[in-house]
């Protein structure tokens, strides 16, 4: 930077400093305002509906009856012990096959000599993008303990064993599966960042190679591995599409299916279920905020200011058994529920008198589509679907973009506040997030209730933290001075934003819109409480299918939301990646 410019900076910071002064604390105020509006407001409601005896539909809010019985009630209720320890169970198994699987995966990509690692990299992220009601759905149709096609398939080659997934077990590998990529994701960054003369060091000293990895190496991205752990388990404790499709059946109730129960009931249950849902709330912040105390109370330093480079593990023939682990893990997560819904979802009914009459053509038509199409619902779905999708991604991305300036590039009073509002829902599941804003707006006039509306901002809320999160590194590569040569150059804040970091946040600021666009396409939890048949969405009208009993109907729709899914996700990171070149070229 030349003299005249570094005499120019302070008069250029000193000529944007004045509308600051005012500027900045009705900044804050708005955004703190928009924070409590999609954040404390339902909170407060959902706070209000557990110690109330107030019906939200008959009553309103006009007549506050405060009572504390639900909390009493629902702490004394065998069956939400029954369901909470249901919950711990499933999730807890779940989240150890996770670890079991991600692990691996991590291990075999960044530390071996694997082949095709870049396809096993992809393939082990792909079970993220499957709707929990779907991957559910697929397994039962697999899984079923008299109609499953993997036991019929096991009856005709003479193995007397049969698959139930309709069970605890089968929830536990479900979850285990699906939600292994997050493992996955902490742990192959961790290993990534580690210095890996320390497990030269140990060999050295005469350990072996698996020594190593269970001894040095594993111990020193602990960290990673809890941080995965915890987060596969708090995600799967706020599932219901999975326990929907295959707990019910068996009647195991954990605490997601236990609350739309209490909804469903005749008459609904609403205060009981703003209870069980507060419960559900706690459990995961004391999850969310375990996970930082412990990561933030030991030090386990891996990179040293020396330059390294991970090495690979040279497996030898070896090196084939791993890949083919990644192909049978494809195959289990991918192809077989793949398969099992489209033999579903063409073939007239779904009973097989022996493996043979799989192969009769003569079963199989178009009559389940037919069926799905000609109900008005589905393309009224499909519609309300995509609009709720571009309304949270632009809005819910204007304000990730808001909310990440100023925590990250500013130094206004009132951001750590911002940042704290921000964090706040994701120790929220998606059901309670459902829960609450119906608390919040079912009874209150003006007609928020029952539009697509109250789904996006509730959409917004849930994912915040995701999108904010998304959004920070883009941020925190932009660098001050760039800033600083606008405001010489006589721009003020608005006019800096929109010219300088905009454009070079935009890769960042197109990722976080397309992640928004596909978790609000394919939320479950959230919706359960807030549409009407007016505003149904893809993810409830699959759940209304799976309900009615009709499971080629229900194959389906799956399918058609799968590929829809599958379409708009590939269409949404053409355009990201469209859009990080070109900013790169510019």
């Amino acid at each position: 930077m030349t003299a005249t410019s570094a005499e120019a900076l302070p008069a250029a910071r000193q000529m944007t400093q004045a509308p600051r002064r005012w500027g900045a604390p009705l900044w804050v105020g708005a955004l703190l305002i928009v924070l409590a509006f999609l954040v404390i407001y339902p909170l407060l409601m959902l706070m209000f509906g557990a110690l109330s005896d107030s019906n939200p539909i008959v009553d309103g809010f006009g007549a506050f009856r405060p009572s504390a019985k639900h909390f009493f009630d629902v702490l004394a209720n065998e069956n939400v012990h029954l369901a909470f320890f249901n919950a711990l169970a499933a999730c807890g198994g779940g989240t150890i096959l996770a670890v079991v699987i991600g692990l691996a995966f991590s291990w075999i990509v960044v530390r071996t000599n694997t082949p095709f690692k870049g396809f096993i990299a992809g393939a082990s992220m792909i079970p993220l993008f499957v709707p929990p009601l779907v991957a559910g759905v697929a397994w039962g149709i697999l899984g079923s303990p008299k109609t499953g096609l993997l036991n019929t398939a096991l009856k005709w080659v003479g193995i007397d064993f049969r698959f139930n997934f309709y069970s605890m077990s089968g929830l536990i590998i479900v979850f285990g599966i699906y939600y292994a990529p997050y493992v996955y994701m902490f742990t192959a960054s961790a290993l990534r960042n580690m210095d890996p003369s320390l497990e030269e060091a140990s060999e050295v000293s005469g350990a072996s190679a698996f020594t190593t990895i269970f001894t040095i190496t594993f111990p020193l991205i602990a960290p990673a591995i809890l941080a995965g752990s915890l987060l596969s388990f708090v995600v799967m404790l706020g599932i219901y599409g999975v326990p929907a499709a295959l707990g019910a059946p068996a009647n195991i109730n954990v605490l997601t299916t236990y609350i739309f129960k209490l909804t469903a009931w005749s008459p609904p249950l609403y205060n009981t279920a703003a209870a069980v849902a507060i419960l559900l709330m706690v459990v995961t912040a004391i999850l969310v905020w375990a996970q930082q105390k412990v990561l933030s109370g030991k030090s386990y330093a891996t990179v040293a200011g020396k330059a390294f480079r991970p090495r690979s593990l040279n497996l030898g023939p070896w090196r084939w058994f791993t890949f083919a682990l990644a192909l049978v893990y494809l195959f289990v997560v991918v192809v077989l529920p793949t398969l099992a819904l489209v033999i579903a979802a063409f073939r007239k009914f779904l009973f097989f008198k022996d493996f043979n009459a799989l192969f009769d053509w003569n079963q199989y038509s178009w009559v389940h589509f037919n069926s799905v199409f000609d109900n008005p619902l589905t393309m009224l779905s499909i519609w309300n679907t995509l609009k709720v999708g571009v309304i949270t991604a632009v809005a819910g991305g204007a304000l990730a973009f808001a909310i990440g300036y100023t925590v990250n590039r500013t130094t206004v009073s009132g951001r750590r506040s911002i940042d704290l509002l921000a964090t706040l829902p994701v120790a929220i599941p998606g059901l309670v997030v459902g829960v609450a804003y119906l608390w919040a707006w079912i009874g209150l006039p003006g007609g928020l209730y029952g539009t697509i509306w109250i789904l996006a901002l509730a959409f917004v809320a849930r994912f915040m933290p995701d999108t904010v999160k998304a959004l920070s590194t883009s941020f925190l590569q932009i660098h001050k001075e760039l800033e600083e040569a606008a405001w010489i150059c006589g721009r003020g804040l608005l006019g800096t934003i929109r010219t300088v970091v905009l454009p070079l946040a935009k890769p960042g600021v197109v990722a976080s819109m397309t992640l928004l666009f596909v978790l609000a396409i394919r939320e479950l939890g959230s919706s359960l409480f807030l549409y009407t048949s007016d505003t149904t969405v893809m993810a409830v009208l699959l759940l209304d299918y799976y309900e009615g009993g009709n499971t080629g109907k229900t194959a389906a729709f799956s399918l058609v939301q799968t590929a829809i899914l599958g379409v708009l996700l590939g269409l949404t990171t053409w355009i990201s990646r469209e859009t990080t070149q070109n900013t790169r070229f510019n």
